[in-house]
């Protein structure tokens, strides 16, 4: 097993479910997964992160609960300490306030940011009420926001030409993709020369690979990471770890998700074609 998958399966083993039904996680079992060896130096950083939950406008309160439990010491006598019941997003909020030289704390970065928009989309009402087309239409949008954003920021990192361009997101497919790059899912998909991949995605496949795309620029930034070989491996381990969350959720591999029937420019020209309609019927009967 390596590291991270070591490290994905253990936050996910610490998550404790109420009897309610909500889940949580307890901060005196995360911070020694998140290499902290103090209780006191760790509470700086849960007082950071609430910090930064309230500037987010979320009510701290919902997502770091205060807990004060009894444990036997040795002696056998008890004694009060103090414990937080963390949700998803506090946890989330927790490591990108960590120490980022830790590479736990790199991997929980990237493991809850996943975690945390998946359960975003899935608690969405207006998104689960959309139906296939609409979803796969809004990822499609969001990705391309994000993508100019990636652009910017791998460009500031020192991925300047539009060949290194090409490398750099390759290094994204190849760590999402188990190996293959662009023009590899290109062909196992069985796609025409002139159809492009995340045109004719899922939006199953197509939230995955938002995820790479926000995390990756989220992580060069973070970090400051300069120099074409530092991104491209960047992007590489940043869709790997996407990939490796799917496998640990039993969900179905990104190369292995169908195409749908219809492109994205195709579903785009008809709803264009249907508002047209829609609008000339109106005029007509005025």
């Amino acid at each position: 097993m390596t590291v991270p998958e070591k490290h994905n399966r253990t936050f996910e083993a610490l998550r404790h479910v109420h009897a309610e039904g909500g889940e949580y996680w307890s901060a005196r079992e995360l911070f020694p997964v998140l290499e902290y060896s103090r209780w006191e130096k760790f509470k700086q950083l849960i007082e950071k992160a609430k910090i930064a939950c309230a500037t987010a406008g979320a009510t701290v309160s919902d997502h770091f609960h205060l807990e004060v439990k009894m444990v036997d010491l040795g002696s056998g006598s008890k004694r009060e300490i103090e414990d937080y019941h963390l949700s998803r997003y506090a946890c989330y909020l927790i490591v990108q306030n960590g120490d980022p030289s830790k590479p736990v704390i790199a991997l929980g970065q990237t493991y809850f940011a996943i975690q945390t928009r998946r359960q975003e989309l899935a608690d969405d009402a207006a998104f689960k009420a959309l139906s296939e087309e609409d979803r796969r239409l809004f990822l499609r949008n969001e990705l391309r926001e994000h993508n100019k954003a990636l652009v910017e920021t791998a460009k500031q990192a020192g991925v300047r030409t539009e060949l290194d361009y090409a490398i750099f997101q390759n290094h994204g497919y190849k760590g999402l993709y188990g190996g293959m790059d662009a023009k590899a899912i290109h062909a196992h998909k069985g796609l025409k020369k002139n159809q492009k991949i995340l045109d004719h995605m899922g939006s199953t496949e197509l939230a995955a690979n938002l995820f790479r795309a926000t995390q990756a620029e989220e992580k060069i930034r973070r970090e400051n990471i300069t120099g074409k070989t530092a991104a491209n491996s960047a992007h590489y381990e940043v869709g790997k770890k996407v990939r490796e969350t799917i496998k640990e959720l039993g969900g179905t591999l990104p190369e292995d998700l169908p195409c749908p029937p219809k492109g994205i420019p195709q579903i785009e020209r008809e709803r264009r074609m249907l508002l047209s309609n829609e609008n000339f019927t109106l005029e007509s009967s005025e």
